[in-house]
């Protein structure tokens, strides 16, 4: 994998939720809204998400409201992560979701940044503790 595939580098890139955010979700159904705001983007895009990627499938209530279960959470981090981060057209990320692979290298990068993220904080934490011994 190609570094910047693992690295952060943009506040907006900051404010996504990660998969470790999503593992600790708790409620049985989101809102579009609820889930655009997850991500940083307009509802809009959810809905046009929904009708080209066949993996996000939420359900309407009587309503017709859609409620996103954690699932098409988990597959819109994984297009979103695709289109977005990587720069795939939506073809290309399509493509890649067929591929089995492609689906656990995706998996993989997010663990990867999850770790790099705690392994920063565990650094900067033990840096301001041997600062503090210092003084």
């Amino acid at each position: 994998m190609e570094n910047e595939a693992i690295t952060m580098t943009t506040d907006e890139e900051m404010e996504k939720i990660t998969k470790e955010q999503i593992d600790k979700l708790d409620k049985l159904y989101y809102s579009i809204g609820e889930v655009a705001k997850m991500f940083n983007v307009n509802t809009s895009l959810i809905r046009y998400w929904e009708k080209e990627f066949p993996i996000i499938r939420p359900k309407k209530n009587q309503k017709g409201n859609r409620q996103f279960t954690k699932k098409d959470i988990e597959n819109i981090h994984k297009i979103h992560y695709l289109v977005k981060d990587r720069g795939m057209t939506l073809e290309g990320a399509k493509n890649y979701l067929k591929n089995k692979n492609g689906v656990s290298n995706f998996e993989l990068v997010k663990t990867l940044q999850g770790i790099r993220a705690t392994v920063m904080e565990l650094k900067e934490y033990l840096d301001n503790k041997k600062e503090d011994e210092k003084n």
